[in-house]
């Protein structure tokens, strides 16, 4: 999978994910098998610019491979600005958001809305191509409902801009995150454009991974959800899909070093107070993959105020 003059050492794609693709989930991944990372969206607006969230956002500093920042707005120059300034930070890749479901995002006619206009995209993906010299890639859904699935179009849109790669989400923005994503969009957005197609949506095991290529034709494949609490699914699709091999499922004690290894990134990166705060959802999605929890467990770790309190209750858990 190449992305302008940049080859990834595999075609995984792990999806910014808003207040989930932070640095430290980005590099466990990537330990795991992510040929790729793209950060959680960052906004154009100056005015946030230098906010320390927004800052915290598109943090690359010591992260191994590529760094690719995803960047959200409506104004064709902001957007370019946004482009030029995250270059200026390191960015590799700019990746520009127009798949966001989100009502906030939508509302003010960002994110996944932008697929109604097909002008202003145009506008948008050029002034952004021609404000960088690194690869700019894009990211949308099937098109704004099931009535107005016009992801084709827009690809084509893309590829006349000069967006080096595309990912197509198989949901509409109407679809949100409901019911099951369907392909065949995907599929005819392949045939219609040359530039490299990462498909997306509920990809969630070495069998569907090889079911969405095979389906789609897609050079690539972005994978979101599923990867929470699960950062080893890279290694389990890149060695089936890649390696014709069956990668066995972490061990207990596998999952424990994982989530360790996660944490401590976690108060590193964020400090002790939030560190903590932010590890909750984390420590409960690596638990879905044990059977062995209880609640009473659960609800004292999420109790827990420091560092040491959270990793000394894993800890005991893992060790009962």
């Amino acid at each position: 999978m190449q992305i302008g003059s940049y080859q990834l050492s595999n075609n995984l794609v792990l999806a910014p994910m808003a207040g989930i693709s932070d640095r430290p989930f980005r590099g466990i991944c990537k330990e795991f098998g992510a040929g790729l990372a793209v950060s959680e969206m960052v906004a154009s607006n100056p005015a946030l610019r230098d906010h320390k969230r927004t800052l915290l956002k598109a943090d690359h500093e010591g992260e191994a491979g590529l760094r690719s920042v995803q960047i959200l707005g409506t104004d064709p120059k902001l957007m370019a600005d946004a482009a030029i300034y995250n270059v200026q930070r390191g960015a590799q890749i700019i990746d520009i958001n127009m798949g966001c479901p989100a009502k906030k995002v939508c509302a003010v006619a960002a994110g996944s809305a932008l697929l109604r206009d097909a002008d202003l995209v145009k506008k948008i993906l050029d002034a952004v191509v021609n404000a960088v010299d690194v690869p700019v890639t894009l990211k949308i859904r099937t098109g704004w409902d099931v009535l107005n699935r016009n992801a084709v179009d827009i690809a084509k849109i893309a590829e006349s801009s000069g967006i080096a790669a595309l990912t197509v989400h198989g949901r509409t923005r109407a679809c949100k995150f409901e019911g099951q994503a369907e392909y065949e969009t995907i599929k005819r957005v392949k045939q219609a454009v040359s530039i490299p197609v990462i498909a997306n949506g509920d990809i969630d095991s070495a069998a569907k991974a090889q079911f969405v290529l095979d389906v789609t034709g897609a050079d690539a494949l972005m994978i979101g959800r599923a990867a929470q609490g699960n950062p080893w699914l890279f290694k389990e699709i890149d060695t089936f899909i890649n390696h014709g091999k069956v990668f066995e499922k972490p061990t207990v004690t596998e999952i424990y070093e994982a989530l360790s290894a996660h944490l401590e990134k976690l108060y590193s990166f964020y400090g002790d107070v939030t560190g903590v705060r932010i590890a909750r959802k984390h420590i409960s999605w690596y638990f879905k993959h044990l059977d062995f929890i209880s609640q009473d467990i659960r609800n004292k770790i999420n109790q827990a105020a420091q560092p040491i309190q959270q990793m000394t209750l894993i800890h005991s858990t893992f060790t009962l």
